[in-house]
């Protein structure tokens, strides 16, 4: 198959994330399709040529257009989804149709379905294959610490992009790269979604941890110990052990678990001091991904039979009620082993 120059570009999902991104591609003079479900927030985005909801004070050239419909985007040769993941199938769904072949579909969605326990890319494929459309499709995972406000005004930031096809790798790696925005390459988009997935329940956890009062002692801890329960899923579900000690993995870990941009961290914080989960979300204007990831996550890991002592005390938090200090001390102690 061959390669075609990217001239069509569409941005599925108009919060922060896909707001940054769809900002990033225009601004480097590509034509680019930012859509929104709700008809209100595209107006607004066409009036006002800043997202004021999700991501105020970035400016948005004049190369993007806010859509509300698929019919209003021309046959698409990139497609970046951005929405939710328990909305992303129905969505991916109606974008199939806009799809050249030979297109590019890059997930920069941090989650695992639910109902069937997969990947965002195994999605597509699924989607694309009960549409006779896999074979001419390239899929593909964008990942790594990059909050959207600070990719949004320019800041230095690092990612990496997942696919199977190195030269399609390639050809996104170069999309996406600026003079600010850096992006490597790798085929592991099972690690790297495994990875993006479960950092966010480790950020809650973390969050958690310094809303009851606990220190850098505690928070380094979870993030480490964090990794090890990541790592442990991905090798069982074939992933690559390097891609967890790089951007998508480490890095993207620790700004997630460390950062006050991270909503999943915010959720945590919120949980430690004392609220519930329906009072935390409800405090929230943005999707904090992890708190559905966690079940679906608990969930895989479950299937695969590994052990996984935070996100086991994270869902019973989330999901059981569980009181925060007593998953703590359930965690700490727990029988004693060898670290590796």
């Amino acid at each position: 198959m061959k390669f075609k120059p990217i001239k069509q570009i569409a941005v599925i999902g108009a919060g922060s994330w896909g707001t940054a991104l769809a900002k990033l591609l225009a601004d480097k003079g590509e034509p680019v399709f930012l859509w929104s479900h709700r008809a209100t927030h595209v107006d607004a985005l066409r009036r006002d040529r800043e997202n004021r909801k999700y991501l105020p004070g970035a400016t948005l050239p004049d190369t993007l257009q806010a859509v509300t419909t698929f019919d209003e985007i021309p046959s698409c040769q990139c497609v970046v989804m951005t929405v939710p993941s328990h909305g992303f199938r129905e969505v991916f769904r109606a974008v199939i149709p806009q799809l050249q072949d030979g297109a590019y579909l890059i997930s920069a969605v941090k989650g695992i379905e639910i109902a069937t326990r997969q990947t965002m890319c195994q999605v597509m494929q699924q989607e694309l294959a009960q549409h006779n459309r896999a074979e001419s499709m390239y899929t593909g995972v964008l990942s790594g610490p990059s909050f959207a406000d600070e990719v949004a005004t320019g800041q230095p930031t690092a990612v990496t992009v997942g696919c199977a096809d190195t030269q399609a790798a390639r050809i996104v790696q170069h999309l996406f790269s600026t003079s600010f925005f850096r992006v490597y390459t790798s085929a592991d988009t099972v690690g790297l979604e495994i990875a993006a997935a479960m950092k966010n329940v480790i950020a809650i956890a973390a969050g958690i941890s310094d809303g009851l009062g606990y220190g850098l002692n505690t928070r380094a801890a979870l993030i480490t110990r964090g990794l090890a329960e990541i790592t442990r899923l991905g090798i069982a579900l074939g992933a690559d052990p390097l891609t967890f000690s790089g951007l998508g993995g480490m890095g993207d870990l620790v700004l997630t678990c460390t950062g006050s941009l991270s909503r999943n961290r915010t959720v945590g914080i919120k949980l430690g001091e004392g609220r519930t989960l329906q009072q935390a979300l409800a405090e929230m204007t943005m999707v904090a991904e992890g708190v559905k990831t966690t079940k679906s996550c608990y969930d895989l890991a479950t299937a695969a039979k590994v052990e996984m002592p935070i996100l086991e005390q994270t869902y019973q938090i989330l999901y059981e009620d569980k009181p925060c200090r007593d998953a703590v001390q359930d965690l700490v102690g727990r029988s004693l082993k060898k670290e590796v």
